[in-house]
């Protein structure tokens, strides 16, 4: 049984990770990476217990790919925000997703969804930024990561930055007409709180 480059303690550790939600767990428990210094393996992940949007969503890729799923991941594109990215499976033909994040609302989802829009759709609600505008407006393809296999990216030290450069470019879709957009409203005070909720800053911006 191949352990994709991890040690055979590793790989076991990332194979108990099932059903999904024990990934997303895993990543919640760490440590969130506020100042997004860096973008880690899978592996320094695992050993580091800190973790980004990015690096927190190549690890779910690399856990599901040891419990033989592909592993995919898909870009959010927001506007006047940060874009997120989140690691994709699919159970009984539908599509569910893993992230870190700093706000409690973009994180798991159940593998309930159709398509990939639907899946992104179901984020619109919970992505916003600290002036409380709903800013989520593109999804991309779903990208496959064995395309960087020759770049070690789940058990490199080295920094993965280049996914995510590779991100930049890949063909996203509009969530929201221009119209769509401008009617939104602004994001209420409890549905704030509750996305705020366990939110991570860097002491040493205090």
């Amino acid at each position: 049984m191949s352990t994709c480059g991890f040690s055979r303690r590793e790989a076991a550790f990332l194979r108990r990770l099932t059903p999904e939600w024990r990934i997303q767990k895993f990543l919640d428990d760490t440590r969130y990476d506020v100042a997004g210094a860096a973008c880690r393996s899978p592996r320094r992940v695992l050993h580091e217990r800190t973790a980004q949007c990015l690096d927190g969503a190549l690890f779910a890729a690399a856990a599901l790919r040891l419990h033989g799923c592909p592993p995919l991941i898909m870009d959010l594109e927001a506007e006047r925000d940060d874009d997120h990215v989140v690691a994709l499976f699919r159970r009984h033909g539908r599509w569910g997703a893993i992230a870190r994040s700093n706000f409690s609302g973009l994180r798991f989802r159940e593998p309930v969804f159709r398509t990939l829009r639907d899946l992104a759709l179901s984020y619109v609600e919970s992505y916003f930024n600290l002036r409380r505008e709903k800013t989520l407006r593109r999804y991309s393809v779903a990208v496959d990561l064995a395309r960087f296999d020759t770049q070690h990216w789940m058990t490199s030290d080295a920094d993965q930055w280049a996914i995510g450069e590779h991100l930049v470019h890949v063909r996203h879709f509009a969530l929201l007409t221009p119209a769509m957009a401008r009617a939104l409203a602004p994001v209420d005070r409890r549905t704030f709180a509750a996305g705020m909720l366990g939110r991570q800053v860097d002491a040493s911006a205090r």
